[in-house]
């Protein structure tokens, strides 16, 4: 039995090494486009699972069927979370095909019938897997109006989804807000209208500018004459000298 848990204890420790000297010498490839053995992507999948199952077993939970507190979360929803988790109408964008792990997408899942663990997520964020800790800014009544809301996003249809979120107050939190991009349709629609509305407004303010300067072109070298007419000439003085020239000294 000692030789047994001695001869599993070198082995551990050969293994620690092995495991360590491949990591330095960049054996591991961290890049996200290469997953994780399905071994190791299991063993992660379940230390997550457990660390949040854990942590937010004694999390109290408010009534979440309150139509104002899924109305606000609309609003955050939409600013926040439709570029990795998507909505309702949109099937994919350029961050949620290029995350890895893949985010999960919310319009099919939902807060998978366990709101307390979805509170701690979007309060915490999950290490090295692009889910942000949205408590550093974001106040708990407004993670539960998340989180009220991705329980009834599994049933909404797009007409639906925009008309909930058009009714909310946008992107509000208590306090820390920034400008934040409104993912809705941005991979077709309205975002493709939206994007050639703002190159018709760059040109048109474009062509004015020109107009505005070829306008100002002929009256230039006169405004250029009025100037030089105005800025007063430096005082002289002349004296000769004992050769008999003229020299002029300037104040």
């Amino acid at each position: 039995m000692k030789r047994t848990i001695t001869t599993l204890v070198a082995a551990s420790i050969v293994g620690s090494a092995a495991v360590t000297t491949g990591a330095y010498f960049g054996l591991v490839n961290v890049g996200a486009d290469d997953p994780h053995l399905p071994i190791v992507h299991a063993f992660l999948t379940m230390a997550r699972e457990r660390s949040i199952e854990v942590r937010s077993r004694n999390i109290p939970v408010p009534d979440l069927n309150d139509q104002e507190l899924i109305r606000a979360g609309a609003g955050n929803y939409n600013a926040m979370c439709v570029g990795c988790h998507l909505a309702p109408g949109i099937a994919e964008t350029e961050l949620s095909q290029a995350l890895y792990p893949e985010p999960p997408n919310l319009t099919e899942v939902g807060d998978k019938g366990k709101p307390a663990a979805t509170f701690w997520t979007i309060k915490h964020g999950i290490k090295a897997s692009g889910m942000p800790a949205w408590g550093k800014s974001m106040d708990d009544p407004y993670i539960w109006g998340m989180v009220a809301f991705l329980q009834q996003l599994p049933e909404m249809d797009a007409r639906q989804y925009r008309a909930l979120v058009a009714s909310s107050g946008g992107h509000q939190h208590g306090g820390g807000e920034s400008d934040m991009h409104d993912h809705e349709g941005q991979h077709g629609g309205a975002s493709d209208d939206h994007h050639a509305g703002e190159m018709a407004d760059m040109s048109h303010h474009d062509q004015a500018e020109d107009d505005h300067h070829a306008g100002e072109m002929p009256g230039a070298s006169h405004h250029d004459t009025k100037i030089a007419a105005e800025v007063p000439k430096p005082a002289t003085t002349t004296h000769l000298h004992a050769d008999g020239k003229e020299h002029v000294h300037a104040h």
